[in-house]
């Protein structure tokens, strides 16, 4: 039963462990900067200080700005020029912006400066001359950088002008404002006159044009002696229509008489009476003459019920039948050669209007063939008089606008000389250095914590590592070796008691086996305090009423005996090498030497080393004493060596019921760590947690939530 719930145990920690989620809290990344302090700020203080120092250096650079206002589209002049100035979008404002940083623009502001100013200009690079240089000569290199930009969802355009110089930086924004405006209004009006002379030479040319276009229209109809080609595709589509209206009901006609006329051959082919034939049986005389035949033979029915055939009357009412049948004979023969006569008719009229169609058709496709001929040449009749309606419209606009005053911009605010430079901008420096330093010095600590893969925090037992953290223990490397392996079992009232305690309680929580059992302590690497655990683990148990036996099974270094100041020359050795016998109670056998050292803590020291302790972990015996020593005692605790150096501990682990691994703060690598609690529980082991060990009261403080230490000097106060 133990097996069963050690196995569904080990189970549900190995999915536990597949689906952890890295995740850390707010907690745990102020524990990494926190933890890489003095690594990382004096190196984000460095950079900082060095990029700040390197900002300041540069030259200082004054700035002056200028600002145009463009004009609104008028209102008042209806007419629109060939070259429209006005501002109508931000595409025609980017558009003069491009005009004003254009070499032709910037060249002509060059050739403005008079002696005085191009003196103002040169001043910065005057003073960086050194004695015994010539001077140097005027050029664009001394206007400085210009800045053009537009406000948006406005017609205002600031010039801004950079200069080593203050006043050099206003004299060159204030000097593009005049020469731009000069060279639009030169150019606007230049512009105007070449666009006045060319539309009339254009409109003149689209006029005669409009007019050959429309004389070869006229030409065309006149040709073909139309008057309208609309009208007579009417004409000919309606007779068409009349035709192919006429040809289908003669088609359905002759279709009928056809139909009749198969018939009238299967019936003479069969003998059958011509009379069920509709058409035999309605023609002529045939209805009148088979009314009088069917009337003569009721008679001559009635009559030979009185008479022999012999008699007159029999005798003249059979000459009369004869009669009538010979005339129906006749009118039989008359009805079926009319009847033919009918069928050639039809097949005569459908011919007739089939070629009536066809001469019908060719008129119309040869009127439509002349409608797209036609059809082109009314275009180009329309787009000529059209072109030369447009630009005569545009010659009429131009010459009322041409004098017109188009430039479309002023000055608005002229530009002053600026007093302080906005380069080297010291406050900006100071936020881009903080920004800097606050992003290095996060940097650096998130990386040295990926860099750094020692086990730390809470976060990498519980969330890396998977597995539950059961308690944090304290350095206690200042106390005495003697005392501190026995803090738990001589109650002593110090933080590192209640540190165990805790473990305890959190060993006792996490457990799902009822005793007796046996606990597995080891640890990754040596000198991780796991022997430590062991002993004050095992003092817990049996401070609260629970027979403990702790077992020294690290055979090729064992310490337990030193810690208690026992001797160390019997116990699982001796025992093993005189016969492992497991007859009596083991408490008593004198090869193992049990030592009660209280009333419910015993210890079982190795009884000397071993180069090759394998050889024993890995008889079957071993596991039977384990299971022998559970009869006798209600926790058997087993301190092993520790994995990442030799493979004792997983050889005992398969003996063993539960598992705790001990973890010294900043020792042993995260991965290995995990590397070792996965082959655990790949052996069925059900792996109570990690005791994280050798913190300091203040790492410990902010790397986990236990505060027992505050709250421990705050209780018992100066009885510590």
């Amino acid at each position: 039963m133990a097996e069963l719930s050690a196995s569904k145990h080990s189970a549900r920690s190995s999915e536990e462990e597949d689906d952890v989620v890295q995740r850390r809290t707010f907690r745990d990344y102020y524990i990494i900067l926190r933890e890489r302090l003095w690594i990382a700020l004096p190196l984000a203080v460095l950079v900082a200080v060095s990029v700040g120092y390197m900002q300041a250096r540069v030259p200082a650079m004054y700035a002056a700005s200028a600002t145009l206002q463009f004009d609104k589209p008028p209102t008042i002049v209806t007419t629109q020029g060939v070259m429209d100035a006005t501002v109508h979008n931000e595409f025609d404002i980017n558009t003069y912006i491009q005009d004003m940083q254009s070499a032709k623009v910037r060249n002509q502001v060059v050739n403005s400066f008079s002696p005085e100013e191009q003196a103002i200009l040169m001043r910065p690079r005057m003073k960086a001359l050194k004695p015994g240089q010539p001077p140097p000569t005027f050029g664009a290199w001394d206007l400085g950088n210009l800045i053009v930009t537009s406000r948006r969802q406005s017609f205002i355009v600031d010039v801004t002008v950079q200069h080593q110089d203050g006043e050099a930086a206003a004299i060159v924004a204030n000097k593009y404002i005049e020469k731009f405006m000069e060279y639009l209004m030169s150019n606007n009006t230049d512009t105007n006159d070449f666009a006045s002379n060319f539309l009339h030479t254009q409109a003149e040319k689209l006029r005669a044009d409009s007019e050959d276009a429309e004389k070869a229209r006229a030409k065309y109809l006149k040709d073909r002696g139309l008057v309208s080609l609309d009208a007579s595709l009417d004409s000919v589509g309606d007779a068409l229509k009349a035709v192919q209206a006429n040809l289908t009901a003669a088609k359905l006609d002759l279709l009928n008489l056809n139909n009749t006329f198969e018939q009238i051959k299967a019936y003479q082919a069969a003998h059958r009476d011509m009379y069920e034939i509709a058409w035999i049986s309605q023609h002529g005389n045939i209805p009148g003459l088979r009314a009088q035949l069917s009337d003569l033979q009721r008679q001559k029915a009635t009559l030979a019920q009185t008479y022999l055939e012999r008699h007159p009357k029999m005798l003249d009412v059979n000459q009369k039948i004869a009669t009538v049948q010979a005339q129906l004979a006749a009118e039989l023969a008359q009805a079926v050669a009319d009847f033919q006569t009918e069928l050639a008719n039809a097949r005569n009229k459908v011919d007739a209007l089939s070629v009536a169609e066809k001469e019908k058709e060719k008129e119309e496709m040869a009127l439509e063939g002349m409608r797209v001929e036609y059809n082109s040449l009314v275009t180009q009749a329309q787009v000529a008089k059209s072109n030369y309606m447009a630009i005569l419209d545009r010659m009429n606009q131009t010459d009322t606008s041409r004098n017109l005053d188009k430039v479309p911009l002023r000055p608005l605010d002229p530009a002053v000389p600026s007093t302080s430079p906005y380069q080297p901008d010291i406050h900006k420096i100071v936020k881009t250095c903080v920004g800097l330093g606050v992003i290095v010095f996060i940097g650096v600590a998130m990386g040295l914590s990926f860099v750094d893969d020692r086990i730390k925090s809470a976060w990498d037992v519980e969330a890396f590592i998977g597995v539950n953290l059961l308690g944090i223990i304290p350095d206690l490397s200042s106390m005495k070796g003697e005392d501190k392996h026995s803090l738990v079992l001589n109650h002593q009232q110090t933080p590192g008691v209640e540190a165990f305690l805790g473990v305890y309680s959190a060993v006792k929580i996490q457990s799902k086996l009822d005793y007796p059992k046996s606990i597995l302590i080891t640890s990754t690497i040596p000198g991780e305090g796991k022997t430590l655990v062991s002993s004050n683990l095992a003092g817990g148990f049996a401070r609260h009423g629970k027979k403990t036996i702790l077992i020294d099974c690290d055979l090729r270094r064992p310490m337990l005996h030193r810690h208690f100041k026992q001797q160390n020359n019997v116990g699982l050795i001796p025992w093993f090498e005189n016969g492992a016998s497991l007859e009596g109670t083991l408490a008593t056998n004198p090869h193992l030497g049990v030592t009660k050292l209280t009333e419910n803590f015993s210890l079982l020291t190795s009884g000397g080393r071993s180069k090759s302790p394998t050889s024993m972990l890995e008889q079957p015996v071993f596991g039977q004493f384990l299971e022998k020593l559970k009869k006798e005692y209600d926790v058997v605790v087993v301190d092993s060596p520790p994995m990442g150096a030799v493979t004792d501990a997983l050889l005992i682990a398969e003996r063993t019921d539960e598992v705790i691994y001990v973890c010294r703060f900043n020792r042993a690598y995260r991965k290995h760590i995990k590397l070792y609690i996965r082959a655990l529980l790949s052996s069925k082991n059900a792996v109570l947690g990690i005791v994280l060990n050798g913190l300091s009261p203040r790492r410990i403080e902010y790397y986990s939530n236990y505060r027992y230490y505050r709250s421990y000097k705050k209780y018992y106060g100066s009885q510590t």
